[in-house]
């Protein structure tokens, strides 16, 4: 198994008052990847800011990387977690989401 902590999401309803924040807050840079998105650099960590409301949670999301995509989403599965986005297209490659038995929601996702 690969699967590492690789990246954290942030929601948001206001994407450039969001930027503006961490950007005045804490020095972080971004770049934008279309209307609703924009990742952030500079953070100790890669991650982005998400404004699509259709993919948005209402907590940060903590993203995983997997060199077998398919594969962590069947092992999620046998583990007892609950997918709650199968697998998507996104811009850099592919993901789903999936609940703990805890009720956490993390994502994975691959190249």
């Amino acid at each position: 198994m690969t699967e590492q902590i690789d990246y954290v999401e942030l929601p948001a309803r206001d994407l450039g008052g969001s930027k503006a924040f961490y950007a005045s807050a804490f020095g972080w840079s971004f770049q934008d990847f279309g209307p609703s998105y924009a990742g952030f650099a500079d953070a100790g960590i890669d991650g982005g800011i998400a404004a699509d409301d259709a993919a948005m949670t209402t907590v940060p999301l903590v993203i995983l990387k997997s060199e077998d995509l398919e594969g962590a989403l069947a092992r999620v599965e046998a583990a007892g977690g609950t997918i709650t986005a199968p697998i998507f297209e996104f811009p850099g490659g592919r993901r789903f989401h999936f609940s703990d038995p805890a009720g956490n929601e993390l994502g994975v996702w691959s190249e």
